[in-house]
């Protein structure tokens, strides 16, 4: 199980200083983060701490295993933001 970041996501940063293994990007100063849509979880570095969604100001950080129904794609979405750097 692991923690996703869902669409309602507004790049508030509070969950980036909160994560202890530095798992959510993009980061401010990285290339795509002007342009983000929203922050993702990756999910092979996650630890399952739940620190980022105690941090979220919008709830936008979920549980994997507690997504309602309509939400099930935000695991592949979260995870493939980091195809790239797993290859």
């Amino acid at each position: 199980m692991t923690y996703v970041i869902l669409g309602s996501c507004v790049l508030d940063t509070a969950c980036l200083d909160a994560c202890p293994v530095d798992c959510i990007r993009p980061r401010p100063g990285d290339p795509d983060f002007q342009v983000a849509e929203m922050l993702y979880i990756d999910p092979a570095s996650c630890v399952n701490c739940n620190a980022c969604r105690e941090a979220c100001p919008i709830d936008a950080i979920q549980s994997e295993r507690s997504l309602p129904g309509d939400m099930h794609a935000y695991p592949a979405i979260n995870a493939g933001y980091f195809d790239h750097v797993h290859e």
